[in-house]
């Protein structure tokens, strides 16, 4: 799925393009993309407004269009937007949406498996109710200090990386970023967050944007699906610290990589730059004591 970096990424690409043109046309094929609307509705309020800005939050693009309405797109899994000149060079497979912008150029949204979404807000209180009630924090911003995150976390019961994953509480941040965050704090995946110490979570906040910032510089990650809007892959996948290396020796230490479950997702870790919470290492050494066989009698005389 792409996340901040990668959506930062299209916004830089493709913000030169389409800032000071016009929307002039809204074609949606794929009713699902803009549900609960319909696709004449999402039309009628966006096309032939002028798009004044194309900024982020999160992991959602958002064209800013003249008489403050607001057409927000999240692409989910598989969805990337591509440009490229009106009616030139072969079908995009599987566009879902096409914008047709006042220079001869258009975009089009494609979408394998058909997650992502376009959505409306009308007026600036309507996108900031839009955003107050999905996205907590954005995490390359001013508001996401280590104060900040330390209130976060101060009652927070979940374990760490499920805290990293929830929108609503630091915006953007996937499953990528968070096993790259993690490593970089030294600071396993399964640790309740409430139990991390104010020095941990200091190193942890400078982490997660050091880890953002990475991605964007290396623009973007590109695993399955992820392309720029020309169709140019990333390349963070090849600067990973953890993510991904399983079997690999750790970059510190030399420890081998390992990947386990956490937040409900594949996730790697370094046993030793990122030791198990103690009540995870108690089950293990239990565990382990269960499965081995038991010293026969005359073995023990």
């Amino acid at each position: 799925m792409p996340e901040l970096p990668e959506v930062e990424t299209i916004r830089r690409r493709l913000a030169p393009h389409v800032e000071g043109r016009r929307l002039d046309a809204l074609e949606v094929s794929d009713p699902r993309w803009c549900r609960p609307l319909t696709a004449a509705q999402i039309a009628d309020a966006t096309e032939g407004r002028l798009i004044e800005r194309l900024s982020r939050r999160g992991k959602y693009l958002v064209f800013e269009l003249e008489g403050e309405a607001f057409l927000l797109l999240h692409l989910r899994m598989t969805g990337t937007l591509l440009l490229g000149r009106a009616g030139a060079g072969a079908p995009t497979p599987y566009s879902r949406v096409r914008f047709g912008l006042g220079d001869g150029h258009e975009l089009r949204f494609s979408d394998p498996r058909r997650f992502g979404t376009g959505e409306l807000a009308l007026g600036v209180d309507g996108l900031e109710d839009f955003f107050a009630s999905r996205l907590g924090v954005e995490p390359l911003g001013d508001g996401f200090t280590t104060t900040h995150l330390r209130l976060l976390a101060k009652d927070a019961r979940a374990p760490i990386k499920a805290f990293l994953l929830d929108q609503k509480r630091i915006a953007g941040v996937g499953n990528i970023y968070a096993d790259e965050a993690l490593f970089r704090a030294r600071i396993h995946p399964h640790r309740v967050t409430s139990t991390l110490k104010g020095p941990q979570l200091d190193a942890l906040r400078d982490a997660v944007v050091a880890s953002l910032e990475a991605g964007i510089a290396a623009k973007g990650a590109t695993i399955d699906d992820f392309r720029d809007p020309y169709g140019v892959a990333g390349s963070f996948q090849d600067q990973f610290l953890i993510h991904l290396r399983a079997g690999e020796p750790c970059v510190e230490c030399g420890t081998t990589v390992v990947k386990l479950r956490a937040a409900g997702r594949g996730t790697y870790i370094c046993p030793r730059c990122q030791p198990a919470p103690r009540a995870r290492r108690r089950q293990a050494a239990a565990a382990s004591s269960r499965r081995r066989p038991a010293r026969s009698a005359a073995a023990s005389s």
